[in-house]
């Protein structure tokens, strides 16, 4: 979360997407994420739903950003944060997160494009710098429970799908190095083909981001489908694929996660950013998606906010499906709760490897 109290201007700047200020004459407030935060955080800091958001934000700073983010994340019901850890900003540690939130457990997870940047600020030579990533992937693998590429942002997701040699990753490296400012990102596709291939023989989750973000990527090339190559050719690691977001491919996400037994789909930013559909969007994504395969996350950050509203609207959009489906005969009575439990907290139990002190399984964000 962004530390400190916030304007009104950066408030509303995490409400989106997008890089630059609402239009002239229009506010993010007027969005479906904007009226889910009006809707659901209000009451939580002793206003009435639906609030005016001038009045929400100076309750917002009356009560000061600990008191208000202590408030909003002991609401939520999450029991467990798993964090990429590699966000740009002023942002609270994951320590910091989770004692915001009452205290609960806190997993890592590392996004590879950030590590990579760093060791390349203070690389020595391509060969040093390679060895480095290695080692660095390799210790990272001890701690976290997953990794995480946005390869999405950086190039697209039609990279060619098999590992690149290692004469290709030297060329691609030695490019790089000598070419880059420092700090500049990384754009490379043989390198970001490397790194997925990395990550995939460390044994833990891979989260690859798809679908829609901010204007850095192309949305048409954050398709999941693109993936498919890759997701064939990488099955023999036993590497666990994680697809997040999806929208507005979460059904060709659903497909991947139905036909190839290590992909998963995580509904991720989506249902926050649909709001009031968010039911009509998990409905889609549970078309196809195996029960056992579909992940809740919130993909929250900057806002505790994001976080009450991501747990709200899933919440309310699984418990209405259910009891739907349930009430229509489609689905058994006796099995709905199981599902419920498993997309809200068992399969990300499962696939990151999630254990409390007394041993027994997390829930996530």
């Amino acid at each position: 979360m962004a530390r400190g109290d916030l304007t009104d201007a950066a408030f509303e700047a995490w409400l989106t997407e997008s890089d630059a200020a609402a239009a002239p004459g229009t506010s993010f407030f007027d969005t479906q994420l904007g009226f889910a935060v009006r809707r659901w955080c209000p009451p939580l800091l002793d206003l009435e739903p639906h609030a005016p958001p001038r009045r929400y934000l100076d309750r917002r700073r009356e009560l000061g950003a600990a008191e208000a983010n202590r408030r909003l994340l002991g609401a939520t019901g999450i029991g467990a944060y798993v964090v990429d850890t590699g966000l740009p900003g002023d942002l609270t540690t994951p320590q910091e997160l989770a004692a915001a939130g009452g205290g609960v457990p806190c997993h890592e997870i590392v996004r590879l494009e950030s590590l990579t940047e760093g060791l390349a600020d203070r690389a020595d030579g391509t060969a040093a710098f390679l060895d480095a990533l290695d080692r660095a992937v390799a210790d990272a693998a001890r701690t976290a429970v997953g990794f995480k590429s946005l390869a999405a942002y950086r190039h697209g997701l039609d990279l060619p799908p098999e590992r690149p040699r290692p004469a290709e990753v030297r060329v691609a490296a030695d490019r790089w190095l000598v070419t880059r400012a420092p700090g500049e990102r990384l754009t490379d596709p043989v390198l970001l083909r490397h790194l997925l291939w990395s990550a995939a023989g460390t044994g833990l989750p891979l989260q690859i981001h798809t679908g829609f973000g901010d204007p850095d990527l192309r949305l048409r090339r954050s398709d999941p489908l693109l993936l498919t190559d890759f997701v064939r050719a990488v099955r023999p690691t036993g590497c666990t694929v994680v697809l997040l977001h999806c929208y507005p491919y979460h059904r060709g996400a659903a497909y991947l996660a139905a036909v190839f037994p290590h992909v998963y789909a995580d509904v991720g930013l989506t249902l926050a950013h649909t709001g009031a559909r968010a039911g009509a969007v998990l409905a889609e994504m549970l078309e196809l998606t195996p029960f056992g395969k579909l992940l809740f996350s919130t993909d929250a950050y900057g806002l505790a906010e994001l976080y009450v509203v991501g747990a709200e609207l899933f919440r309310r959009a699984l418990v209405g499906l259910v009891t739907e489906w349930v009430r229509e005969g489609a689905w058994p009575a006796g099995d709905a709760e199981r599902v419920a439990a498993l997309i809200a907290a068992d399969n990300a139990r499962r696939v990151y490897g999630l254990k409390t002190a007394d041993g027994h399984p997390d829930t996530t964000r």
